[in-house]
């Protein structure tokens, strides 16, 4: 496969293996409690190499437009883009294999602690450093687009329609995916 480089001096890495591709999406549910995408975008970019930031941006506005959570669909189109079916299963089986272990075991602790207002406020500190990581994340995905004003601009609707004007998702992504498209294939004539 060929791969861009992600800066003058540092290649992607190799293809990863379907053992790769399993404990690296193993190893990423298992730290990702409250949002993966930031750490996702962290590990498959900057610590693995196995995609370019510009590459992550475009197979993550992919799979939040698909059905169903970015990061699952992240784990999917992941293991399918570098092994097929057997990588897609073992992304798949990596991400939710950990955390459904962990969730459960702390479902059944939190039924016996949850008047406890120590534990109300742990969560509460974690859902505001979830959002934190959120915000980080998104900063992050933006950075490539500073060099293509067009999918700044498509972005920069996106988010006015949903987050804004609370316009629901999927008229939004059908208005804008076709403009995305002809201004993406204007642009590279």
């Amino acid at each position: 496969m060929d791969h861009k480089l992600t800066s003058p001096e540092s290649a992607l890495a190799p293809t990863p293996t379907v053992r790769e591709i399993f404990s690296g999406f193993l190893g990423l549910g298992l730290i990702s409690f409250g949002g993966a995408l930031p750490l996702a975008r962290r590990a498959l970019v900057e610590q693995r190499r196995w995609l370019s930031a510009e590459e992550f941006t475009d197979l993550l506005g992919l799979c939040q437009f698909l059905p169903g959570g970015n990061v699952i669909n992240l784990s999917v189109a992941m293991g399918m883009r570098f092994r097929g079916v057997p990588g897609a299963l073992a992304g798949l089986l990596g991400l939710i294999a950990g955390p459904s272990l962990v969730v459960i075991g702390l479902g059944v602790l939190y039924e016996n602690t949850q008047n406890d207002p120590h534990v109300r406020h742990l969560f509460a500190g974690l859902a505001a450093a979830a959002a934190g990581l959120l915000i980080s994340m998104a900063v992050k995905i933006l950075l490539p687009l500073r060099n293509k004003p067009m999918g700044a601009l498509i972005a920069a609707l996106g988010f006015i329609a949903i987050a804004i004007m609370r316009l629901p998702l999927l008229p939004t992504m059908l208005v804008l995916t076709p403009l995305s498209i002809y201004l993406a294939a204007r642009n590279a004539q």
